[in-house]
């Protein structure tokens, strides 16, 4: 059925089986329309203003660009068309809520990795959709595990959706001579194989000793502990780092650290590292913050942020160990880069 099965027949199957699955398929199903219209957008660039020329910052203090404010337009016009109970976005200063007798609530950031607009790399949008509270207020306040659906968009050499409804992953990618996306790759598992890390390497000196130690450990291939080379990768858009986790493995590193406003991480919980953790965890790898699950944690606010760190299960897990036993952190990183000299400590 790969290549054959759309997404609407998915979907339409999908809608069938629970109470709340009709409302969490026409959910899907406009986001994926919205996500056709963004698509054509960022493909005309410049010709069309979509650029990635910074207008201002949004209500959480990050640069905001041109695209962002217009892709959040568009998923709120598609969605504000069906029963929703809430909308979160990381546009919106707070959460809009609609109809009190709605089972969803759809929170979404509109354009991940709008800063790399510009040079024309992967962008997407990624969201998350939970069930409907009585008390609304808490409609974002609930734990990741309580996700009924999450995925992404991906707008690079192709358009693909990246979806879980609960029973593992599907891939979908847009068929532009059929205008509609279509079934490419079924029950994604992530590699247990670990070959490739992601982090941006160049904030190591504001990094907490865990994480240095575990980059360490990679850095030192066949040497270290880990007895085993790796390449690293840094792309600074979430879901292209997602992406090519689901599609090969390896393991993508986001994590606090000592520069002012990164102290509790920098990714938002709601609608980026919940959905996420929810994607990872349903193709079989691992999302924690480094001590914790990212699915156990509930947001106090709407743009919270958190440290994140997915992938193989065997790294993450790894990462975990390093954030428990400084004994063993101490064992890790000095001697590598004291013996090789990369960096002078």
């Amino acid at each position: 059925m790969t290549g054959q099965l759309r997404l609407d027949d998915h979907l339409q199957r999908y809608s069938e089986t629970a109470p709340h699955a009709l409302a969490v398929a026409a959910a899907v199903d406009a986001i994926a329309a919205a996500a056709i219209e963004i698509a054509d957008l960022i493909g005309t660039g410049d010709i069309a203003d979509a650029s990635g020329l910074t207008t201002g910052r949004n209500s959480d203090g990050d640069l905001q660009c041109n695209l962002d404010v217009q892709a959040d337009a568009i998923l709120r016009r598609y969605l504000g068309k069906l029963p929703i109970a809430a909308l979160a976005s990381e546009e919106m200063r707070e959460p809009q809520l609609g109809d009190r007798d709605a089972k969803i609530c759809v929170a979404f950031d509109p354009l991940d990795g709008s800063s790399n607009i510009d040079i024309n790399m992967t962008v997407g949008t990624i969201f998350s959709i939970l069930p409907a509270p009585d008390d609304l207020a808490l409609a974002f306040h609930q734990r990741g595990s309580a996700q009924l659906a999450a995925g992404f968009v991906t707008y690079g050499p192709q358009t693909s959706l990246v979806l879980t409804l609960g029973d593992g992953v599907d891939i979908f990618t847009y068929d532009r001579r059929s205008a509609g996306f279509r079934l490419v790759r079924s029950a994604v598992q992530i590699s247990e194989a670990c070959d490739e890390f992601a982090i941006n390497g160049s904030n190591r000196r504001h990094w907490d000793p865990p994480v240095r130690a575990f980059v360490d450990e990679c850095l030192a291939g066949v040497d270290g502990p880990a007895n085993h080379d790796f390449n690293m990768r840094w792309i600074g858009s979430l879901v292209a780092e997602a992406y090519r986790i689901l599609t090969r493995g390896g393991v993508f590193l986001y994590p606090s650290d000592a520069r002012p406003g990164y102290g509790d991480g920098r990714l938002r919980l709601t609608y980026e590292a919940h959905p996420m953790a929810m994607i990872i965890e349903q193709a079989g790898g691992s999302a924690s913050t480094g001590r914790e699950r990212i699915l156990e944690l509930s947001a106090e606010s709407l743009h919270q942020r958190v440290p994140l760190i997915m992938g193989s299960s065997n790294a993450v897990q790894r990462v975990a160990e390093l954030h428990c036993d400084p004994l063993l952190v101490a064992s890790v990183s000095a001697p590598l880069f004291a013996r090789r000299g990369f960096f002078r400590l």
